[in-house]
């Protein structure tokens, strides 16, 4: 976070804003998100519940898919565009800070798991779609749904693993 004062910044952030391609590119990305989510609700209609998109501030949009075992878990997936990195990412969520506490410490040895600090948001992160091509949208449909159903059912896995641990 920036140590400047708030009126030493408003120039960079009215100039951020001037040409109006800030907005435009940002509404085309929520754009894409929205998209997914209504693919995803009609792929995965009677496998998971998919929410609706929403909005971080201006950091994250984002959806949560849940099934009947994450139901049971008190667990949530979100399929979340990243803005400052500007890629796809598929976070574990506890329903609530307890939860999320109680499995990120029990996944602690989870290669995708933080061991030194639990995420703010998560109880982990993991990328979905590091360099996505904006481009040619049904390539980037395509690598969003693959990656996500290899990504899920390899965390499926693992949550089973460790609740036999």
């Amino acid at each position: 976070m920036s140590s400047k004062s708030l009126n030493s910044r408003i120039p960079a952030y009215k100039a951020a804003f001037s040409d109006g391609e800030l907005q435009k590119t940002y509404q085309d990305l929520v754009g894409i998100v929205q998209n997914l989510r209504t693919e995803f609700t009609k792929k995965y209609k009677g496998e998971y519940s998919v929410a609706g998109v929403l909005h971080g501030y201006v950091d994250f949009t984002y959806f949560y898919l849940q099934n009947d075992y994450l139901k049971q878990k008190k667990l949530k997936l979100a399929l979340v565009f990243n803005h400052k990195n500007v890629n796809f990412e598929l976070w574990l969520l506890g329903q609530t800070k307890d939860v999320q506490i109680l499995y990120w410490r029990k996944l602690r040895d989870v290669k995708w798991v933080n061991k030194e600090a639990m995420p703010e948001y998560s109880i982990f992160e993991v990328p979905l779609l590091l360099e996505p091509d904006f481009d040619s949208p049904t390539r980037l449909s395509e690598s969003v749904h693959s990656q996500f159903k290899t990504l899920s059912q390899e965390i499926f896995n693992t949550l089973a693993a460790y609740e036999q641990a």
